[in-house]
């Protein structure tokens, strides 16, 4: 049985968001999180390391799950598809990009800021999704608002998450998990 989105959404509560810009502390700290029992590592293609560092992650830490974010087109998915990640997470979703996502072989959770965003989402197949950036398009209040309107999806919110906040953002019935770097910060 293949992975999906929604065994990423059951296996994790907070997803740490890595910034790469060393291979070997990068795999050190996956470690460190996996230890402290965050399953589910995403590491942002924001650096020319990011890829590389996914491949050393899997190789050398092949328990946990790590994933791609900030995949932003076709190619980026195909990358991150070769380098092993397990799933990837895009900040937004273009048609082109969902539908590369039902055929690349992992899990793709595509980002949404609006309502519209997630019907066109749900359109492609998608139930999961990533809300982004979460605090800025209405958090919490957005999230309430659009759980009886838009039943059966899912969401992990990134983007002003916090240990202040993210409590809130997961006593909701449609948040599943959450995502961010003060986990590492």
């Amino acid at each position: 049985m293949s992975l999906t989105a929604k065994d990423i959404f059951e296996r994790a509560t907070i997803i740490p968001v890595m910034t790469v810009d060393d291979v070997e502390r990068a795999v050190e700290v996956g470690a460190n999180l996996y230890e402290q029992g965050f399953e589910v590592l995403e590491v942002t293609l924001r650096t020319p390391l990011a890829i590389k560092a996914i491949e050393e992650m899997r190789r050398r830490l092949p328990q946990a799950l790590v994933g791609a974010g900030t995949v932003l087109n076709e190619e980026q998915l195909q990358q991150v598809v070769a380098a092993g990640a397990q799933f990837a997470i895009s900040p937004g979703a273009t048609p082109a990009l969902l539908q590369a996502g039902k055929t690349c072989g992992i899990p793709l959770i595509p980002g949404v800021a609006t309502v519209s965003e997630a019907m066109v989402g749900i359109e492609h197949g998608y139930s999961e999704f990533k809300l982004f950036p979460a605090e800025a398009v209405g958090g919490v209040k957005l999230l309430k608002s659009i759980a009886a309107p838009l039943p059966g999806i899912s969401f992990c919110p990134t983007g002003g998450i916090n240990e202040a906040n993210y409590k809130d953002y997961l006593a909701l019935p449609n948040v599943s998990c959450v995502g961010g770097s003060w986990i590492i910060a």
